[in-house]
């Protein structure tokens, strides 16, 4: 349940940001019994306890899951195509079908997340993805893989946005963005991890009669499954219901919640909440910014070990040589989230991290050095996860209420991934692949643009807010209605004029 919130008139609770705050300050210091633990020490404790609590587990959620997805790259280099007598256009008819299945079953997703509860979906959903990965190493044709990659890309698409909404459950929006990106960094370790893996792995070849790259799927889909099994028991609930947090740790999490943002109001599931999302423009604008970011993330985790060993260098030391492209952009997702973080700003970020993979696939389209050309994969990699990272950090951190917001997430990675879905058909020509290349500057101008255009929209609802409040036209609207504060953030979500967008 809800905790009661202070009950504000409705000329008190619409009022300028900034009369806000100070009424804010004002109940805290001479009503609330709890202004004790909101010091600064008690406020750090509570926020080492939510991410020692929440983020290992949910990262490693995304780790499996990204590996799971990805694999199938190292799989080719140990002999998948040639051991089922695939064509190179039918290897990329299983690969965009996992994201045809993504892409449908995304908004499902977390609309079931929502009318059900984290501890029991997200581990389900990981324990069917870990038995449909471990039945890839059983495949002995094309369209059997056909089949399961549908089904791997249904079963994975819940994970991503369902975290992302159930985080903002947690953190103040400020603290979101952070912790959301170190929850993606997974998808960039999950590259180096898999090709250390497949590296190993392979060695396997001809082990119960199987093809290395068989064993490939088949212990990563047996991990992912006793993973998910012991993760009933480590994935948590809403903040009301964990047994880790002390009873005075619960109210300082609520009062840390109340004015920031919409996770404690107690929202009902209505429809009318789902179609707020697909009518505001930057929703959409956040789907194309991560769109343009799609196509190179996907295409790169999925083809990296090929870029590599098209290079001249054998299946073996090309697995390897993935590792240290993904090592790099782990680090350099970590400090721009942190520089983000500290400033305030995700487009600045997303716009420069962009343009550093820019250049990557620039020199990848017009050098012919080895060296050159590896050097090139670390720019690309070290860009695209950044940009990615504070993309889809972004709606959660902007969106609100809950319901408007689960929809947002879960559409921006449906819609975004509409990139990955035409991205895995056009690298098709090896060794150099000038036309996904090509593909991926066009999509990450894209994203560049996208996150631009909602910069200005952004800012532009913020200062209109700023003038509409001071006008008095929100406290004329409701004026009479006998609304609290509470009900007002219910029913104007990120429209309240207390609510700032971050830019």
């Amino acid at each position: 349940m809800a905790p009661n919130l202070p009950s504000l008139s409705p000329s008190e609770s619409l009022k300028s940001p900034a009369s806000a705050t100070s009424h804010d300050e004002k109940h805290q210091t001479t009503a609330s019994p709890d202004a004790a633990p909101q010091s600064g020490l008690a406020e750090k404790k509570l926020l080492r306890k939510l991410d020692l609590n929440l983020l290992p587990i949910l990262t490693i959620l995304y780790l499996l899951s990204f590996l799971d997805r990805s694999n199938i790259g190292n799989a080719k280099l140990d002999g998948l195509t040639a051991d089922l007598h695939m064509t190179q256009p039918q290897y990329l008819n299983v690969l965009t079908l996992y994201f045809v299945g993504y892409v449908i079953f995304e908004v499902p997703s977390n609309i079931v997340l929502k009318r059900m509860s984290p501890r029991t979906w997200l581990p389900t959903l990981m324990i069917l993805w870990g038995i449909v990965s471990t039945l890839m190493g059983l495949v002995h044709n094309y369209a059997g893989l056909l089949a399961i990659r549908f089904f791997l890309g249904m079963t994975e698409s819940g994970l991503f946005p369902g975290v992302v909404y159930y985080l903002s459950m947690w953190y103040k929006r400020k603290e979101q963005h952070f912790r959301i990106s170190i929850f993606f960094s997974a998808a960039s370790l999950a590259g180096a991890f898999g090709g250390v893996l497949a590296f190993g792995i392979g060695k396997m070849d001809g082990v119960g009669g199987k093809a290395g790259w068989s064993w490939i799927f088949i212990i990563e889909g047996l991990l992912t499954i006793v993973i998910a099994a012991f993760s009933y028991l480590l994935v948590h609930n809403y903040p009301d219901t964990v047994s880790f947090l002390t009873p005075e740790e619960k109210t300082l999490l609520h009062n840390r919640l109340r004015d920031d943002n919409d996770a404690l109001t107690g929202e009902r599931f209505a429809w009318n909440s789902v179609f707020k999302a697909f009518k505001d423009i930057s929703v959409w604008l956040y789907c194309f910014t991560f769109m343009g970011c799609s196509l190179p993330l996907y295409t790169l985790s999925l083809f990296l070990p090929t870029i590599i060993a098209d290079l001249g260098f054998t299946a073996a030391d090309a697995q390897l040589l993935t590792v240290p492209p993904y090592f790099v952009a782990t680090a350099l997702t970590f400090f721009t989230a942190l520089g983000s973080h500290y400033v305030n700003r995700r487009a600045p970020f997303i716009i420069g991290a962009a343009f550093l993979a820019i250049i990557g696939y620039i020199i990848l389209l017009s050098d012919f050095t080895v060296g050159v050309q590896y050097f090139a994969t670390f720019l690309c990699a070290g860009g695209i996860y950044p940009a990615t990272a504070i993309t889809l950090s972004w709606p959660a951190n902007n969106v609100s209420g809950q319901l408007k917001r689960a929809v947002a997430c879960a559409l921006q990675i449906s819609i975004g991934n509409t990139g990955a879905i035409l991205g895995t058909q056009l690298y098709r020509h090896s060794p150099r692949f000038f036309l996904g290349h090509a593909f991926s500057v066009g999509y990450l101008c894209l994203a560049a643009v996208a996150a631009s255009l909602n910069w200005y929209v952004l800012a532009k609802r913020n200062r209109e807010k700023e003038e509409y409040a001071t006008e008095g036209k929100y406290e004329r609207k409701y004026e009479g209605t006998n609304l609290d504060d509470r009900e007002t953030r219910l029913l104007l979500g990120d429209e309240h004029p207390a609510w700032k967008f971050q830019l």
